[in-house]
């Protein structure tokens, strides 16, 4: 069953040119690991201050799969790098870095 992700967070403004120019170009060992915990159909977006980030989620343990991702040595070499760029809201939830959203409407 697939599961559909919204997220949000802040980017810094002094910081938004450098975030889009590591986007533009994402470690391989980054992406593949995205890959290996069945995210897929990923895409963040960027409107203002705002950054808001979309996938699709096919495996059978989210949990399971993020703490995977978090594990990774080079996964967390890049969040080193990109989180000082982000802002988390003020109104998330303990334990998130990006908020986690409801979705409210979808159609296919």
């Amino acid at each position: 069953m697939m599961r559909r992700i919204g997220e949000m967070i802040k980017i810094r403004p002094e910081k938004l040119a450098e975030y889009k120019k590591y986007h533009a170009d994402p470690w391989p060992e980054v992406t593949a690991m995205i890959e290996s915990c069945n995210i897929h159909n990923y895409s963040i977006y960027q409107r203002g201050d705002y950054l808001f980030a979309y996938y699709e989620y096919t495996g059978e343990d989210f949990e399971k799969d993020m703490k995977k991702m978090a594990a990774d040595p080079k996964t967390r070499e890049w969040w080193d790098v990109v989180k000082p760029f982000q802002e988390p809201l003020a109104d998330r939830n303990d334990g998130e870095w990006w908020s986690g959203m409801e979705e409210v409407f979808h159609q296919n």
